[in-house]
């Protein structure tokens, strides 16, 4: 009897999915930031829930996306350069509406590269001391507004650049600047 009490034991938890493929918190945040939007974008635009339908505004979305999440569209597939086309494993699953993270945990399983893109933190341009950042930093902040600073040798010209276009990218952050 105690031999079966402990059989049933072992094939119960042989039975359970184990916790270990879940997503853990912020893991995969790339690709369930941008599948989730991906997916909100959808239902806005009320289309057809069928694999082609979904592929095709998949590939449409990912010509639009910079850094991090073209990097994301690169390794499903969704780009006019990408060597390998995963995208029916996205575009099936949420035909079906099957959760993001779902979706993200099958794309972990298939290239783990995938869960290992994080979103690059934000500088807060309302309180950051400009001239304590790197270069570096400064010259991304301009990449991100598609801004570029010819002609800029020293820390004080990119400065002086984000300066000047800060009111027309981040008003709110400029203007909380000269309330300084």
């Amino acid at each position: 009897m105690l031999y079966l009490s402990g059989l049933s034991v072992a094939l119960a938890l042989a039975l359970v999915p184990s916790c270990s493929d879940a997503l853990k918190d912020g893991e995969c945040e790339v690709c369930v930031g941008f599948l989730e939007r991906f997916y909100q974008k959808l239902n806005d635009d009320d289309v057809k829930f069928n694999s082609d339908a979904i592929e095709k505004s998949l590939l449409k979305s990912c010509k639009d996306t910079k850094g991090k999440e073209n990097r994301f569209c690169y390794y499903i597939g969704a780009t006019s350069d990408a060597a390998t086309k995963m995208i029916n494993e996205v575009s099936k699953p949420m035909s079906h509406h099957v959760p993001v993270d779902k979706i993200c945990e099958k794309l972990k399983k298939k290239d783990s590269q995938i869960c290992e893109l994080k979103y690059d933190k934000q500088v807060d341009l309302s309180s950051v001391d400009l001239k304590k950042l790197k270069v570096k930093d400064l010259k991304k902040i301009l990449e991100e507004w598609g801004e570029s600073c010819k002609g800029c040798v020293e820390k004080s010209d990119f400065i002086r650049k984000i300066n000047e276009l800060m009111p027309k990218y981040a008003p709110n952050a400029a203007k909380a600047r000269t309330d300084l």
